[in-house]
């Protein structure tokens, strides 16, 4: 059946699967996607959306480099919200409710349309390895196929265990069984691995639900998207929908603490600290007598509704109970209970910044292997192991973001660096130059980047450079034009900003505090510009970006270019910490450990202080 020899293997057809996938066979790898149900490629498993806060910014950095999650989560979207908009452009993340079954099926087709990708449903029960290389993998039915490389995307099934209440049983997602044999043979090879925990709410049927007591949750008035592609905007959403617990649901909930798996002693792994079940949050914040439930809907026509911020692994009994004790809830009818699930990780201290295993060449993680949690979060690791899979394959120089040119960099810089014994969540607060990796120029950051490699299309790339002209035009039509005090005075009137008594240039006036694009268009001069270049939302949007935090933006280019000075200086493979005895016991140990490759990374590891980083500087010649 498999008589030739791929050129990478992806093992899972998840986010990031699917991701690494498309990234290898785009570039010209011939590929293979191995997964154990073909009809839930890129299945949403637990929330039916993608992006949010940190998470919309990863979604835009992946179009940018020409992977398939935004341009996927904008034709099966069925509401579109750009979250904190009340706050600084740093801030503002997209995010879309999406039609579960529709986002699944544009995945397996968009796969289908892509050149050099093959399928084949079956377990993957092995690695064929000789001399520390991987060259194939091995089936369930005994099957060897042979590759170049293989990449690694198990998601929850590795081991999978499925808890609700006190049953549990193999499984690595509803209805599907775990994948076995993986983590044993790793473990074999040297790897250490552990165990984590995640959890899904109930599912339920939206006929049986009261929305009239529920505080309605619609979308923009005007709806963006995700892809900086040609794909549409909604014309018409669905609303979502928000409610409460009460102190009676958390004591029915309660009632069930003696028969939950977290509680009892059955699970021991730890769950994601930022998306807590029920019964953590009511452990967890005893003196809160209510906690928010956001009611989402699964798609445009289907009635089966999710309940966000209801996860939980207690008994079915007791959810029920529980949960038509909650407003607009009383007659709930289940489509399945909630659940939580433990599976196999693997300590991603044990990569390289290619996503690369230090053990095994040409073996690639991506995911939830790695300890992450998230679609977006694993999306973005699946893109970037299919594209520096393809890279060492062709001899060419690896792909590998900094932390100043996205959160990608961030993600997989803080776990070869730090590690992880939780799931890992991106947010906003992880990424110390927030203000350049705004979700607004992901494509200005990357896509040259994709460009240079052969991923991003020429089209992709003609695209950001039109609008990087027009957006530094509209600038400096600003930085040049003049305007009279009898123009301007009116706007900074309207929003209790001192007047003026002579001309000044309109950067300075549009640069002051609550003076926004629409005010500036109020201006004849401005409307007639922006319409005689027609100029769209999205640039009128950059350029306002750019000039009202451009002294923020300067800033903190200045300290990236410090990093990037450490980041230049190397540290020499294999290096022996050992032997220089003015560093800390803990910082020879955690560099014994993790191998940093640049001084700048040594300087982000846990315990490893300034005077270490002196120590290695001196002895670097630097």
């Amino acid at each position: 059946m498999f008589g030739e020899e791929y050129d990478v293997i992806v093992v899972g057809g998840g986010h990031a699967g699917a991701e690494a996938a498309a990234a290898a066979a785009n570039l010209g790898s011939k590929t293979l996607l191995v997964t154990m149900n073909l009809q839930n490629i890129g299945q949403m498993s637990c929330n039916p959306a993608m992006g949010g806060i940190a998470k919309g910014q990863i979604v835009r950095e992946i179009d940018a480099l020409g992977g398939y999650s935004g341009i996927i989560s904008d034709k099966s979207a069925i509401q579109f919200k750009m979250l904190n908009k009340s706050k600084g452009p740093a801030m503002w993340s997209p995010r879309t409710q999406n039609d579960r079954m529709r986002f699944t099926e544009e995945w397996r087709l968009m796969l289908e349309r892509t050149e050099n990708v093959d399928f084949y449903q079956e377990m993957v029960s092995g690695l064929l390895i000789e001399n520390n290389k991987v060259v194939g993998v091995k089936t369930s039915l005994g099957i060897n196929i042979k590759s170049k490389s293989v990449v690694l995307t198990n998601g929850t099934f590795l081991n999978g265990l499925i808890h609700i209440g006190e049953k549990q049983f193999g499984g690595g997602r509803a209805g599907e069984r775990a994948a076995t044999g993986i983590t044993e043979q790793l473990v074999e090879l040297g790897f250490k691995s552990g165990r984590m925990k995640t959890g899904t709410p109930p599912r339920v049927d939206g006929r049986s639900l009261d929305y009239s007591k529920m505080i309605v949750q619609p979308g923009d008035v005007i709806p963006e998207k995700f892809s900086y592609t040609k794909t549409k905007p909604l014309a018409h959403q669905r609303d979502c929908y928000m409610t409460h617990t009460s102190a009676m649901v958390h004591d029915l909930l309660r009632e069930g603490f003696d028969r939950s798996p977290m509680f009892n002693g059955r699970i021991k792994s730890l769950g994601p600290r930022y998306c807590p079940s029920i019964e953590d949050k009511i452990n967890r914040f005893a003196d809160k007598d209510s906690h928010q439930m956001f009611i989402e809907p699964e798609g445009w026509e289907t009635v089966e509704v999710y309940v966000n911020g209801f996860s939980t692994s207690l008994p079915e009994d007791v959810q029920f109970k529980a949960l038509r004790s909650v407003v607009g809830f009383e007659n709930v009818k289940f489509f399945r209970p909630g659940y939580a699930i433990e599976y196999d990780y693997f300590p991603p201290t044990q990569l390289k910044h290619t996503l690369e295993t230090k053990l095994v060449e040409n073996l690639y993680f991506a995911g939830q292997i790695n300890g992450t949690t998230g679609y977006e979060e694993a999306a973005s690791q699946g893109l970037m192991a299919g594209i520096n899979a393809h890279l060492k394959l062709q001899e060419k120089d690896a792909l590998i973001l900094k932390r100043d040119e996205a959160y990608i960099g961030v993600l997989i810089d803080d776990l070869i660096t730090k590690g992880t014994e939780e799931p890992y969540r991106m947010f906003t607060s992880r990424a110390e130059y927030r203000t350049l990796l705004r979700q607004d120029n992901a494509d200005l950051r990357l896509t040259p980047l994709s460009h240079s490699i052969g991923l991003a299309t020429d089209t992709r790339m003609k695209r950001m450079e039109e609008k990087l002209e027009q957006s530094e035009a509209l600038i400096n039509f600003f930085r040049e034009t003049s305007v009279l005090p009898k123009d301007i005075n009116p706007i900074f009137e309207s929003v209790d900003s001192s007047l003026v008594k002579q001309s000044d240039k309109m950067y300075k006036a549009f640069s002051r505090p609550n003076v926004t694009m629409d005010h500036m268009l109020q201006l004849e001069v401005v409307s007639t510009f922006v319409k005689e270049n027609n100029f769209d939302s999205e640039i009128l949007e950059q350029a306002e970006v750019q000039i009202k935090y451009s002294g923020y933006i300067a800033k903190e280019k200045v300290n990236a270019d410090k990093l990037h000075r450490l980041e230049a200086v190397k540290i020499p493979a294999n290096f022996d910490y050992s032997k220089l005895k003015s560093l800390s016991f803990e910082a020879r140990e955690k560099m014994t450990k993790i191998q940093p490759v640049t001084i700048s990374q040594a300087s982000r590891i846990s315990g490893v202080t300034p005077s270490d980083i002196s120590v290695l500087l001196v002895y670097l010649g630097r």
